[in-house]
């Protein structure tokens, strides 16, 4: 019986190191951790999620896939059902970066070197990014994916300790992603760079926040020279 798991949560499923006791928050109808319990790459899966009526679904699935006697299940905000030690990776999917960054904050536990966070936020990626630099958390790796039109990172990330800043334009197009090399990129590029164009003739017309203009002004100009370096402008 096939699993009917999303491209985003491949993509997840990816960046699960083997054995790996995982906290799948927001976990919906479960099928990331019963996807990786499946394949043997997890050991154990803690599935989370604020509304009953899925995480019941998620409940029923992996009874139908046989994976029940390896998860929990708990309705719970965040990773308030997880205590510190309990797993060795995070995954947070399909969920707004705002979400993502309050989940975080409310468990600094989650500052510990053996921890691996594996995140795909469905929106504003460069303040998730910014968030992860501004509190010494390191990204290891992160890839594009395009599903149903719609193009989204995903990324995994360790807390080091170490101060890594990333620039505004490395805020929204990280190393790692110039590096994938994904045949997605020039569209991505060129999507953020028209968003951006926007942002900035609004922000221009108010002329009542200096600080967000030079925001958005700046990492404008490093998208185009990340197409222009990369040869990647249509």
């Amino acid at each position: 019986m096939k699993i009917p798991i999303s491209k985003r949560l491949l993509a997840c499923a990816s960046y699960v190191r083997q054995g790996a006791r995982l906290a799948d928050v927001g976990c919906d109808h479960g099928y990331l951790g019963i996807y990786l319990l499946k394949e043997g790459i997890a050991s154990y899966i803690f599935a989370s999620d604020l509304r009953p009526q899925p995480l019941q679904k998620a409940r029923e699935n992996a009874a139908r896939f046989g994976t029940d006697d390896r998860m929990e299940f708990h309705v719970a905000d965040g990773l308030a059902a997880i205590v510190p030690g309990q797993v060795d990776a995070v995954a947070c999917a399909g969920m707004g970066a705002d979400s993502i960054i309050e989940i975080l904050e409310a468990a600094p536990w989650i500052m510990d070197d053996n921890l691996h966070l594996i995140l795909q936020p469905q929106t504003s990626g460069q303040a998730l990014r910014g968030w992860l630099s501004e509190h010494r958390f390191s990204i290891l790796r992160e890839m594009l994916l395009e599903e149903n039109g719609y193009l989204y990172t995903v990324l995994e990330a360790v807390y080091t300790g170490k101060e890594e800043p990333l620039s505004p334009g490395r805020q929204f197009v990280t190393e790692h992603l110039l590096r994938e090399g994904s045949p997605l990129l020039p569209l991505y590029l060129k999507r953020l760079a028209a968003g951006m164009e926007r942002a900035v003739v609004g922000l221009r017309k108010g002329a009542d926040d200096p600080q967000k203009l030079w925001y958005y002004e700046t990492a404008l100009r490093e998208i185009e020279e990340m197409r222009k370096i990369y040869g990647l402008c249509e």
